[in-house]
């Protein structure tokens, strides 16, 4: 038996010299030789003592098998009868799940039932067969990939009367048969084949990645092998017109902005998209107003109805404290100057326009603005008796600041309201 060991522990330090990266594998057979060391609790009156023995194992998968476990241990009795020797026989099956199976070093846990039987040699007692379980930890080395190196620790827990014996064990694990997963032959026939990549259009991207296979030689691809689109407008940079479109802008085949009533604006940019055909515009794509026709107004209102001539729209010096929309006496100026201006072209609308600082809620700020336009509107009608049907009043909340919303000064300057013309006099 020693000289067997023995010889296990030579070939054990030859294969140590083979480069292996061996793994669990589903359907191996497995036959693990061992020495090792037994220690019996104090009460059984036995030394602790060598012990040799064999398991015989079978894998379901790479984490779950079951072993057979066969042992002997060689003991006598303590020092009350130290000439008196004891034959021991222990017999287990084995659960054991493996940690990390496709790993060199592979921990494992074990649990088991079985029996264990003493033969008392040199004494009148009678033989002793009970049962017994165990459980413990273990560690599995892989030389190669059918050789092992391991160890195990068990605690053994006679049922006699609930002995609680240790038992360490060093051997060797042989492995047979067994299957790797279909993905991993795959890998193997792969890697023996040495396929050639193929790449069609030469663009880097090798055809089994390729998503755009017909791009043109010379063109700039992503990873997917498709032509670059800085600006993400679907149109190919190399076919692109306009490579800077704001993003979310709708765009032609050239990859330029829509300009639908063909004024030169884009469409993302033209406040008057319905704009004839060959009518001149400004920057914003609308047309200038036609002159005013001439009439009559109070002098003082001769500046504002200019102004509304010109640009079709006029600030008014009103401006509200925060939070309000109460029209304050001291702005009143400008709104009579209004009403003259109306007064005096009857074909004449306006479109009150009420605006807020950035100080508030968005959707609380967009109601105070129309608030706002409603109180300007108000003062036409009731004071100046402008016909409710010339005015309309809208809030735009804090979305139009004219002045910088970090100072003082300028959040004064937002709370403010403003008229366009929605329609010139005609001449």
């Amino acid at each position: 038996m020693k000289k067997t060991f023995c010889s296990l522990i030579v070939f054990g330090i030859l294969v140590m010299a083979v480069n292996g990266f061996g793994e669990m594998l589903p359907g191996a057979y497995s036959i693990s030789p061992y020495v090792g060391l037994y220690k019996f609790e104090g009460n059984l009156d036995l030394n602790s003592g060598p012990t040799y023995g064999v398991r015989l194992g079978y894998d379901f998968t790479k984490r779950f098998g079951v072993e057979m476990d066969l042992g002997y241990v060689d003991t006598k009795y303590t020092e009350v009868a130290p000439d008196r020797y004891t034959d021991v026989y222990n017999y287990r099956l084995e659960a054991l799940y493996h940690f990390f199976p496709e790993k060199k070093l592979v921990p494992f846990v074990a649990a088991g039932f079985g029996g264990q039987t003493m033969n008392y040699r040199n004494t009148p007692k009678s033989d002793t067969t009970h049962f017994a379980g165990d459980y413990g930890v273990g560690l599995k080395y892989f030389l190669t990939d059918n050789v092992a190196l391991r160890t195990d620790l068990r605690h053994v827990l006679g049922f006699a009367s609930i002995e609680n014996n240790l038992e360490w064990t060093f051997g060797l694990t042989f492995l047979f048969g067994g299957s790797k997963p279909m993905a991993e032959k795959a890998v193997v026939r792969e890697a023996a084949a040495a396929p050639v990549v193929l790449d069609t259009d030469g663009d880097g991207v090798p055809n089994d990645l390729d998503k755009c296979l017909d791009t043109p030689a010379g063109v700039k691809v992503d990873l997917d092998g498709c032509p670059l689109d800085t600006d993400g407008d679907g149109v190919y940079d190399y076919l692109d017109q306009c490579p800077d479109t704001p993003k979310g802008v709708k765009v032609d085949s050239n990859g330029c902005p829509l300009d639908s009533d063909l004024d030169g604006v884009p469409d993302y940019l033209d406040q008057c998209p319905d704009t004839k055909k060959g009518v001149k515009v400004d920057a914003n794509g609308c047309p200038p107003p036609p002159p005013m026709a001439e009439a009559r107004v109070a002098p003082k209102a001769a500046a504002m109805e200019k102004q509304i001539v010109e640009k079709g729209r006029v600030t008014l010096n009103v401006q509200f404290d925060t939070d309000k929309a109460i029209v304050k006496p001291e702005y009143g100026d400008d709104i009579e100057k209004l009403a003259d201006v109306m007064a005096g072209h009857p074909e004449l609308k306006i479109a009150i326009e009420g605006h807020t600082d950035n100080v508030g809620a968005l959707k609380y700020n967009m109601n105070l603005s129309q608030k706002r336009a409603d109180a300007v509107k108000n003062v036409l009608v009731k004071k100046y008796g402008i016909d409710p049907a010339r005015l309309t009043a809208k809030g735009f909340g804090e979305t139009k600041p004219i002045a910088d919303n970090k100072t003082k000064a300028g959040k004064q300057q937002n709370r403010r309201v403003e008229a366009s013309a929605e329609f010139v006099i005609k001449k």
